[in-house]
């Protein structure tokens, strides 16, 4: 266990992400990641929405499958293998350039019976975009949060870190 917790403390230092549990309470936490992307917001907000399948990291999927983002209320992040197929969260609120809202358990978190907000809020800073990545996740964990939310941070960090290198091919 000392190695695993180890390992994720080196991974975070190597993020480019700022990352922070913003909270931690007895049926939730919060956990947000910025960063910032020298592209327009225009440009992030495509690659977003229509190139996850190219950005989203492979090893935080169920079978390394097909993702696709359909951005209207009532849409899916889904993934696709075969005859497989599984909703990693619900769009709840589009915004276009300016914010995409998912509602749901990403990962684990969806057979704990976890529910959440997950916001990627795209800010223009001059001619880049600053993104910030919250999840407001709530649900009963019977160890807590204190080791699951830093974990979920560090994640929801690659996950952003990718969409950034991604732009900056």
């Amino acid at each position: 266990m000392r190695g695993i917790v180890l390992c994720i403390s080196l991974m975070m230092m190597t993020s480019s992400a700022i990352a922070q549990v913003v909270h931690i309470a007895p049926h939730g936490f919060i956990v947000e990641n910025q960063v910032v992307i020298n592209q327009p917001a225009e440009k992030v907000w495509h690659a977003l929405i229509e190139d996850v399948d190219q950005w989203w990291p492979k090893d935080h999927s169920w079978w390394q499958g097909t993702f696709s983002i359909d951005a209207k209320a009532g849409g899916c992040f889904c993934e696709i293998s075969g005859g497989k197929s599984a909703e990693h969260m619900r769009i709840s609120f589009v915004e276009p350039r300016k914010l995409l809202r998912m509602t749901g358990g990403l990962g684990p978190l969806q057979g704990m019976g976890m529910h959440g907000a997950l916001d990627w809020q795209l800010a223009n800073e001059g001619l880049n975009t600053k993104v910030t990545l919250t999840y407001r996740v709530s649900g009963i964990d019977p160890d807590g949060f204190d080791k699951l939310a830093p974990v979920v941070s560090h994640v929801q960090g690659l996950q952003l870190n990718a969409l950034k290198h991604y732009l900056s091919r």
